[in-house]
C-alpha cells in the first residue's frame, strides 16, 4: 500500500480503480519516407475512417440536440472533401517526402491560421473546424485514442491537472472523484467536484504512470490523501468512514421541503449554481429554491465552435421549464482568463486574469453578445429566466448593456418572437464596482457577489496559482467589509444581494452573511441542505447582540 496526500477541495470517501486521464495528445513527428503514395493512400484511409465517425456523432447528436446542434459534424465531412485541403496535403507529402501525419498537421496549422486573420466572424470561426478535423485525422493516423474517460465503471480521475474544457466534456457519471498533481482550491475543476458533491484532492505528488493507473484507490477527501492498493485494515476503514457520511447525508434529507429561515424570521433565497442542464437533477433533488448562477459559458467550452442562437435557446428553455417558474439566473458568457475556448482566438496575454474576458468580450463582440441574449430573451417566455452579467467596473458598461439588450428587444419583436420580461443583474467581483456599488444598484434589479474573483482581486494574488495558497485568504476582513458594503448599498437602492461565488458555501460564514443582511446564498447542489442546516439554527439577533 502507497499513501500520497496533498490538499482537499471537497469531503467524503471514494473508492474505486485509479484511471490515468489520457489527454488524447501525441507530438507529431517529421520522417522521411520513400513512398509517398503509400502516405497518400493512408491519408485517405485516414479519411474515409474520419468520415465513418463524423456520420456517427451526427446521428447521436441528431438524437440528442437536435439538426441544428448535429450540423456541425456534417459540416466537418463536407470539410474533409475541400480541395484545396487535399491538395496541401498531397502536395506536402510529394515534394517533401514526409509522412502523412506531419502533412496533415502541417496543412492544419496553415489552413487555421488563414482562417483566423480573416475580417468576416464566421469564416473566423472555421479555424476551430479545421483544427478538429485535422486532430482526427491525426488520431486515426497514429491510431491514438481521444482524450478522456475510457472505462465502463466509474473511476477515480488522475490527471496533472484538467483544463475546463477538459472536464466540462466528461461523462459525470463514470466520475467517482478527482485527483490532480497541479492545480487550486479554486480551479474550476474544484469547483466542478463541489457542484457534484465528490470527495477531489489537489496538489498530490503522485507518479503518472502505470504504477497507479488500473489500480485500486481510495480517495479521503476528510483528510487529504489518496491510497493506492490499500491493505485489507484500511479498506475496512474507508468503507466505514463512507457510511458514515452516506449516514449524515441521509440525516441531511429530512430537510428537504423545510423552509429556508432563522429561528427569528429571516427568509434566506436559497439557491443552486450549475454548469450544464445535466446539473438540473442534482438542483432538484437537493431541494434548491432556484438556480443562483448557470455558468452559460460552459456551453461555449463543451464546442468546437460558437454555440447557435437555437442551441443555446434550447437549453435555456429546458432549464427554465425544468425549474417550473422557481427563478434561474443565468449568467452570460465568462470566457477568458483560465477559461479559454479556442475558436475565440483571444490571442496571448500576459495577465489573463486582468485581460479580455467576460463582460469585456462581449462588447467588443457584439454579434456574440447579441446571439446570446436573443436565446436569452426567446428562452425566457418559459420561465422565469434573470440575465446576469459578470465582470462590471462601471456604470457606462451597465449602460451599454442596456442599449444592446434594446437593440435586442427591438429585433424579436420586429420578427415576432414573444419573450418574457427577466430581470437583470449583475456580478460585484472586482473592487471597483464595490466602490460605486451604491450607483450601481440604481441601474439594476439584483446584486451577486462573486467572491472568488473578488478575493483575488483584493488581495492581488492569482487564485489559480497553488504557489499562493498560502497567502490567499478569503476570510480575510477586508473582503468580509467589501461584502458587508455590497449588501448595504444594494438595500439602500431597493435591489437585493446575494453570493453565487464558493465563499457562500463556506459554512463557518453562514451565519454571518445572514447577519449582515445576505438576501440570497447560491451554492453548489451537494452543499444545499448542509447550509439549510445552518440557516435554520440561526438567530441573528443574538449574533447582533454579541451573543
Amino acid at each position: 500500500m502507497k499513501k500520497y496526500t496533498g490538499k482537499s477541495v471537497f469531503a467524503g470517501v471514494a473508492i474505486g480503480k485509479v484511471m490515468l486521464y489520457d489527454k488524447g495528445q501525441q507530438q507529431v513527428k517529421r520522417r522521411k519516407i520513400e513512398d509517398a503514395s503509400h502516405e497518400v493512400a493512408r491519408y485517405q484511409e485516414a479519411c474515409e475512417k474520419a468520415k465513418e465517425e463524423l456520420a456517427c456523432l451526427y446521428d447521436k447528436a441528431l438524437k440528442e440536440v437536435g439538426e441544428s446542434g448535429a450540423a456541425i459534424f456534417e459540416i466537418h465531412q463536407m470539410m474533409l472533401d475541400d480541395d484545396d485541403y487535399i491538395e496541401s496535403v498531397k502536395n506536402i507529402i510529394d515534394t517533401q517526402m514526409v509522412n502523412a501525419e506531419y502533412a496533415v498537421a502541417q496543412t492544419g496549422d496553415n489552413f487555421s491560421q488563414m482562417f483566423s486573420a480573416m475580417d468576416d466572424e464566421y469564416m473566423r470561426g472555421r479555424a476551430a473546424d479545421v483544427k478538429d478535423i485535422t486532430e482526427r485525422i491525426i488520431n486515426i493516423l497514429m491510431d491514438s485514442r481521444k482524450g478522456g474517460i475510457n472505462s465502463e465503471e466509474p473511476v477515480i480521475v488522475l490527471a496533472e491537472d484538467l483544463a475546463p474544457s477538459e472536464t466540462v466534456q466528461m461523462d459525470k457519471s463514470k466520475i467517482l472523484s478527482f485527483v490532480s498533481e497541479k492545480g487550486s482550491v479554486n480551479s474550476h475543476t474544484s469547483i466542478l467536484a463541489r457542484t457534484m458533491g465528490i470527495p477531489a484532492l489537489i496538489g498530490v505528488d503522485i507518479p503518472l504512470d502505470e504504477s497507479v493507473d488500473g489500480h485500486m484507490g481510495i480517495v479521503d477527501g476528510n483528510n487529504g490523501c489518496i491510497y493506492i492498493d490499500p491493505d485489507d485494515e484500511t479498506l475496512e476503514k474507508m468503507r466505514k468512514e463512507q457510511k458514515k457520511d452516506s449516514e449524515k447525508k441521509d440525516l441531511l434529507l429530512q430537510l428537504k421541503g423545510k423552509e429556508d429561515v432563522t429561528l427569528d424570521g429571516i427568509h434566506i433565497k436559497l439557491y443552486a449554481n450549475i454548469g450544464n442542464i445535466k446539473d438540473v437533477v442534482n438542483v432538484l433533488n437537493n431541494d434548491a429554491a432556484g438556480i443562483g448562477l448557470f455558468r452559460s459559458e460552459f456551453i461555449y467550452l463543451e464546442r468546437d465552435t460558437y454555440p447557435t442562437e437555437e442551441e443555446q435557446f434550447s437549453i435555456y428553455r429546458k432549464v427554465a421549464e425544468s425549474m417550473a417558474g422557481k427563478p434561474v439566473i443565468i449568467r452570460t458568457l465568462d470566457i477568458g482568463a483560465d477559461k479559454q475556448a479556442e475558436y475565440f482566438n483571444l490571442g496571448k496575454e500576459e495577465n489573463p486574469a486582468l485581460g479580455l474576458r467576460a463582460i469585456r468580450i462581449c462588447l467588443q463582440r457584439p454579434e456574440i453578445f447579441k446571439t446570446q441574449l436573443r436565446a436569452l430573451y426567446r428562452a425566457s417566455a418559459y420561465g422565469n429566466i434573470s440575465i446576469m452579467y459578470p465582470m462590471i467596473t462601471s456604470v457606462s458598461e451597465v449602460d451599454r448593456i442596456k442599449d444592446i439588450e434594446q437593440e435586442v428587444k427591438e429585433e424579436l419583436s420586429r420578427d415576432g418572437i414573444s419573450i418574457g420580461n427577466p430581470k437583470t443583474g449583475i456580478m460585484i467581483e472586482t473592487p471597483a464596482a464595490v466602490m460605486i456599488s451604491r450607483e450601481l444598484a440604481k441601474k439594476v434589479d439584483f446584486f451577486s457577489i462573486g467572491t472568488n474573483d473578488l478575493t483575488q482581486y483584493t488581495l492581488a494574488i492569482d487564485r489559480q496559482n497553488s504557489n499562493l495558497d498560502e497567502f490567499y485568504d478569503s476570510h480575510h476582513p477586508a473582503v468580509l467589509e467589501m461584502i458587508r458594503m455590497v449588501v448595504e448599498n444594494a438595500h439602500k437602492e431597493g435591489i437585493w444581494a446575494g453570493i453565487c461565488g464558493e465563499l457562500g458555501a463556506d459554512t463557518t460564514l453562514t451565519s454571518e452573511f445572514i447577519s449582515m443582511g445576505v438576501d440570497e446564498l447560491s451554492v453548489s447542489a451537494g452543499k444545499l441542505l448542509a447550509i439549510r442546516k445552518i440557516i435554520r439554527e440561526t438567530d441573528t439577533s443574538k449574533i447582533k447582540a454579541g451573543e
